[in-house]
C-alpha cells in the first residue's frame, strides 16, 4: 500500500516537486538540486538535522512529479522514527523522518503522537 499525505488542516501551499531520488509520501523532504525546465523544484528526502522544505503528500520514484506540502499552518501525518508525544518539537531524522529535537532544526511541534515507524501528526512550523 502507498503512503499517502493528507493534511488535517490546510491554510499553507502545496507545490509540485520533482523526485531527484525516490521518495515516500509522508516524509520530510528538501530541494535538492536546481528548479527543473518545467518550473518544478527538486526534492529528495530531507537529511537529518537540516531544514525541512515541506513534506511530499505521496510517494514518487526518481524522475516522478510529487505534491510538496510545505508551510506553517498545515498539520499533517509524518513518519515518527522514534516515539512522538504530543507537544514535543521535531526535526528531520534519517530518511525525512520526524525524531524529537535534539541538534538541529526545529520543523515543527507533535499534535498527536505515534511510536516509531507509524505517521503522527505535526504542525509544521
Amino acid at each position: 500500500m502507498a503512503n499517502e499525505c493528507i493534511p488535517f488542516y490546510e491554510p499553507g501551499r502545496r507545490i509540485t516537486g520533482h523526485a531527484t531520488a525516490g521518495v515516500t509520501g509522508c516524509r520530510f523532504v528538501m530541494i535538492s538540486g536546481n528548479r527543473q525546465a518545467d518550473g518544478s523544484i527538486s526534492v529528495a528526502h530531507a537529511t537529518a538535522a537540516t531544514k525541512a522544505f515541506g513534506v511530499a503528500a505521496y510517494d514518487a520514484a526518481t524522475g516522478e512529479k510529487v505534491g510538496v506540502l510545505r508551510g506553517s499552518g498545515f498539520i499533517v501525518p509524518v513518519t515518527a522514527g522514534a516515539n512522538l508525544t504530543a507537544n514535543q518539537r521535531v526535526e528531520v531524522g534519517s530518511n525525512g523522518q520526524a525524531v524529537v529535537l535534539a541538534s538541529g532544526i526545529a520543523v515543527g511541534t507533535v499534535v498527536t503522537g505515534a511510536t516509531s515507524g507509524n505517521p503522527a501528526q505535526i504542525a509544521l512550523d
